[in-house]
This record gives C-alpha cells, sequence and structure tokens, in this order.
C-alpha cells in the first residue's frame, strides 16, 4: 500500500432521499452564505487531518450533486465519487427482479471497495456531527495498533445529545464496558420524546419504556482500518444467501459489524462525545439546524463563509 493509501478517507453516505423529510435533504441550506450541512462535516473532517473525500451517491442525481457541493469541494479536497447501484453484487449474484431499493448502508459503503484502499472513516451526509467527532476518529484511525484482528470505532454520542422534537428516530443503543468496547448494540426504531424523557415503544405506542439518561448512541459515524471492504464483501454474501426477502431486506453496516466482532474478527472501541448531534429528519427540524449553525458562527466556530475562494 502507498502512502496515500495509507492516508483514512472520508466516505459520505448520500445515496439516499429523505422520505420523512420530504426532499433531498444533502443540498438544503443551512449556513450563513448558503452552505449545507455535508459543507461543514466536510469542513471539519479536513481540519482534523482527512484530506480525500468519497461520496457515495446516485448515479441519476450525480450531475446535480457535483454542481451543488461536489465540484465546490473539490476546490479543498481530493474527491470521487462511487455509485451505489441495485446490481453491484459479489460475484454469482443477481438482483431479484421486482426489487427497487440497493441494500442499505452495508452495501452504500460495499460500493467503496474499488476506490478506498486504506483506512476510512464513515459518516451520513445530513447529520451534523460537531467538530470532536473527526478528530477522534483521525486520530484513532493514524495511531498504533495490534495486527490481531480489525480494530473498528465509532463516535459515540449522548442520547439527549441526538433526539428531535419534531417525532420519532430510530438509534442504536449501545452497552460500553469499563474498557470502552461496544459489547452490544440494541436497534430502537421508534424513540421520542415523552414528558422531556427519551422513550421508546416496539409496538406501535401501545407501551412505552424509558431509556437510560446519558446512555451512549451510534449515529452511523465509523472508523474502519483497512482490509474492512473484503470482509464486509463476505458478509454481503453470506446475507444475500441466507433467506432473506430478497424484496425488501437491507444490509445494514451495524449488522455488518456485530457479524465481525461476533466473529471474533473484531472489535469495536466507542470514542465518546459530548458534542450535539444535528440532522433534518423532518421538514420541521430545518430551523433549529439554521439556529444552531448560526450560533456556531456567532461563537466563532465557523466562518461566516465557509470555503473562502
Amino acid at each position: 500500500m502507498n502512502q496515500a493509501e495509507q492516508k483514512p478517507t472520508l466516505v459520505i453516505m448520500a445515496a439516499g432521499m429523505g422520505s420523512r423529510f420530504g426532499g433531498l435533504k444533502q443540498i438544503t441550506p443551512v449556513g450563513p452564505s448558503g452552505e449545507r450541512i455535508i459543507d461543514y462535516s466536510v469542513y471539519d473532517a479536513l481540519s482534523a487531518g482527512f484530506s480525500r473525500v468519497v461520496f457515495v451517491i446516485k448515479r441519476e442525481l450525480e450531475e446535480t450533486f457535483r454542481q451543488e457541493i461536489g465540484n465546490r469541494i473539490a476546490r479543498h479536497a481530493d474527491v470521487a465519487y462511487a455509485y451505489q447501484e441495485l446490481s453491484d453484487l459479489p460475484a454469482g449474484f443477481t438482483a431479484p427482479e421486482g426489487r427497487v431499493k440497493p441494500w442499505g448502508t452495508g452495501h452504500a459503503v460495499l460500493s467503496c471497495r474499488g476506490i478506498v484502499k486504506g483506512p476510512f472513516a464513515v459518516i451520513n451526509a445530513d447529520d451534523y456531527y460537531g467538530r470532536d467527532c473527526y478528530s477522534l476518529l483521525h486520530r484513532f484511525l493514524t495511531g498504533p495498533k495490534p495486527v490481531d484482528k480489525l480494530h473498528i470505532a465509532m463516535a459515540g454520542y449522548v442520547l439527549e445529545n441526538t433526539l428531535t422534537e419534531n417525532g420519532y428516530v430510530s438509534r442504536g443503543i449501545c452497552e460500553v464496558d469499563g474498557e470502552g468496547y461496544l459489547r452490544a448494540l440494541t436497534e430502537r426504531t421508534r424513540i421520542e420524546l415523552r414528558d422531556g424523557r427519551p422513550m421508546y415503544t416496539e409496538d406501535g405506542g401501545a407501551s412505552w419504556h424509558a431509556l437510560p439518561p446519558g446512555c451512549q448512541v451510534s449515529m452511523n459515524c465509523w472508523a474502519f482500518p483497512a482490509g474492512t471492504l473484503e470482509r464486509f464483501e463476505r458478509r454481503f454474501a453470506a446475507f444475500l444467501s441466507s433467506g432473506i426477502d430478497p424484496l425488501k431486506s437491507e444490509f445494514y453496516l451495524p449488522f455488518a459489524v456485530d457479524s465481525l466482532v461476533e466473529s471474533g474478527e473484531a472489535d469495536v472501541r466507542v470514542l465518546k462525545t459530548r458534542d450535539r448531534w444535528y440532522g433534518m429528519t423532518y421538514q420541521e427540524d430545518r430551523e433549529k439546524v439554521i439556529a444552531a449553525i448560526h450560533d456556531l458562527v456567532e461563537r466563532g466556530i465557523y466562518p461566516e463563509r465557509l470555503w473562502a475562494e
């Protein structure tokens, strides 16, 4: 592996349309000079030491994405594109007739396997993660580690710092041991603030259960060493062969990680951050994100014009 391939790459999953939000969240302006959330993510990553960005997009949205985001960022970083396509499957597999959507977040990351050769971090395009996580991930990826297994990391957020007042969210609730390693990740698909407390339901709202105050959650913000994508591809092939629903099942990134941990091939360190996460799950969230970015600009965390030409 040459020196360029050893430097960490930032992979940004930008292929999804926001069904609950009602549009293409990736190109919705939130900054004072028309910046998108993705601009702040790349800016923070570059400040932390990343220098290469790979956008995972839908091929049919490439022209719009380049015009709205990619061409501007390419003036400040090495930019490449990967395309999440339904037909991009391991050897011996074909897309089933009637399947419309690609295969989920694990599949999105796998679409980079011909482009990313070294260590890499992964984030969602429409999530604002704060500055701290990029420094944590970059430090983890560039620091010395034993070679006995894959050493993976994820940014762990305080649940209360990731919720919206405008509806429900899905979060991966983490169980972390005393040494900071992930021991279990439980996906709760409907979490809401109820009477000021985070609670979840598994039966459509018939009963609600409180979540532990201050618990750590995964926001799909990961760091992976070189060699991970080859392991993911083997896991994806096993997933496709496992009797799944061929039209609806998805290969989620946390499931791929969990499979590697269960087999003893990997461990996951949780890098705790106190930063607040912001996202636009719902249209009503946009004003809150704009206000948060404005406050960060006022405090001098970001310049008013993020990309000075």
